[in-house]
């Protein structure tokens, strides 16, 4: 029963998505909300991904420092371990995870309260494809709006670790540096901006999906907010294991 419902929900996602990857009736509006979804969805989690990245990059170059205090291991390890973790998981995966729970809940529930005040029944009565009119702008403005997000953590994630070796004594600034430069592989940096691009799909999409078809009221709302963001957080999960696989063989 289970994986009938499973394959009846991922059908119904599919048709779903080729109605909203249709041509846009008009182009300006597509490009005015795409903007509109750009600053909601992007610009406005800024400062909760600068937040989290300072001290996320802090946990980790304290904690790296505490847990290979060895003669054997040189001091430079910890600026290299803090920037490869970032690089390789925080930075993408873990960002998304976080932002799969602001943007998902956000994305489902506006949508979902347009079903529930028949908003999208009015725009259907119309003659127009609503689910392209607002899903497609939400999909792409987060999409291409990730990287820089991602970016934007990679960056304050170092900085983060660098203010360790600055205020305390447990490594020293050149060696923090030094690790960060030390044996850098370019591609870890093109592997997560590959896995963020194809995250943010996921959470825009998966959250539209789920808003699209709430039933009933205000309560079914939350409801489908809340199996949004379950949901987009699996998939997350399920292709960050397809993608390191794939992408790091």
């Amino acid at each position: 029963m289970l994986i009938t419902d499973s394959l009846a929900t991922f059908g119904r996602y599919c048709l779903f998505m080729k109605r909203v990857f249709s041509v846009p009736d008009k182009m300006s509006e597509f490009g005015k909300r795409t903007i509109q979804e750009v600053s909601k969805l992007g610009i406005d989690s800024i400062p909760l991904v600068l937040i989290i990245s300072v001290f996320i990059g802090a946990v980790i170059a304290i904690q790296m420092q505490l847990n290979i205090a060895s003669p054997l291991i040189p001091a430079y390890s910890v600026g290299l371990a803090t920037r490869d973790i970032v690089l390789l998981e925080f930075s993408n995966s873990i960002l998304c995870l976080i932002l799969a729970g602001k943007v998902g809940s956000n994305i489902a529930s506006e949508i979902g309260t347009m079903r529930v005040t028949e908003q999208i029944d009015a725009l259907e009565i119309m003659g127009i494809n609503s689910a392209n009119l607002l899903v497609l702008p939400k999909i792409v403005a987060l999409v291409l709006f990730m990287p820089i997000l991602v970016i934007l953590c990679i960056g304050t994630s170092l900085v983060g670790g660098w203010l360790v070796a600055v205020f305390t004594d447990l490594i020293t600034v050149s060696k923090y540096v030094y690790g960060l430069q030390a044996f850098f592989v370019e591609w870890y940096v093109w592997y997560g901006l590959i896995k963020s691009l194809v995250f943010a799909y996921i959470i825009a999409s998966t959250a539209s999906f789920y808003g699209y078809y709430v039933k009933g009221g205000a309560l079914d709302v939350g409801k489908a907010s809340t199996n949004g963001v379950v949901a987009s957080s699996i998939l997350v999960l399920f292709f960050d294991v397809v993608l390191t696989k794939l992408l790091l063989q």
